[in-house]
């Protein structure tokens, strides 16, 4: 029911409608300047590792998971001083849902448990997450799946809600 593909410049045009369309662009930024940065990761630039999700077989949505050790080394502390604070060990994920027939259907919690089975049989033990708190859609998602909240961080448009699990919390609740 749920896949994952690395993503590829095929799959660029696709994701810059997304990310012109709800439910992307709520949470996202300027659609120009976010496609910008998916393809250094795409092509290479940017550690981060993108890829886009399947539901049924179709194109769904867009996944990323980023390392805590490489944003530290890039400088992304002083934006971020949360990163500071966590294991540089540890990787976070940011995803979301590209059409919005699928909200509200708990694809995205199943998403987010899949791709969190595969980080930990990776053998990651520690996964972080960042929401707005605006965003209770996807902070309740995210408490599905096992995420505790770590931390409230303020930002320049809102409030960050840092979230974690580990691999043992993982394994208890899935287990």
């Amino acid at each position: 029911m749920i896949a994952f593909a690395a993503m590829t410049p095929a799959d660029y045009p696709m994701l810059q409608h997304w990310l012109e369309n709800p439910p992307m662009n709520e949470w996202w930024g300027d659609p120009d300047k976010e496609m910008a940065g998916i393809r250094d990761k795409v092509e290479g630039r940017d550690k981060t590792r993108p890829f886009i999700f399947f539901h049924e077989g179709e194109p769904a949505g867009y996944i990323q998971y980023w390392s805590v050790g490489n944003e530290v080394d890039s400088g992304h502390g002083a934006e971020a001083p949360w990163l500071l604070e966590l294991p540089r060990t540890a990787v976070g994920v940011d995803l979301s849902l590209g059409r919005p027939e699928l909200l509200g259907r708990g694809i995205g919690t199943a998403v987010l448990r899949a791709f969190l089975a595969r980080l930990f049989a990776e053998g990651h033990e520690t996964v972080v997450i960042d929401p707005d708190e605006a965003n209770s859609r996807a902070i309740r998602a995210y408490e599905k799946v096992g995420f505790r909240e770590y931390g409230r961080y303020p930002h320049g448009s809102g409030v960050t809600v840092l979230m974690t699990i580990t691999s043992e919390r993982f394994a208890e609740i899935e287990g």
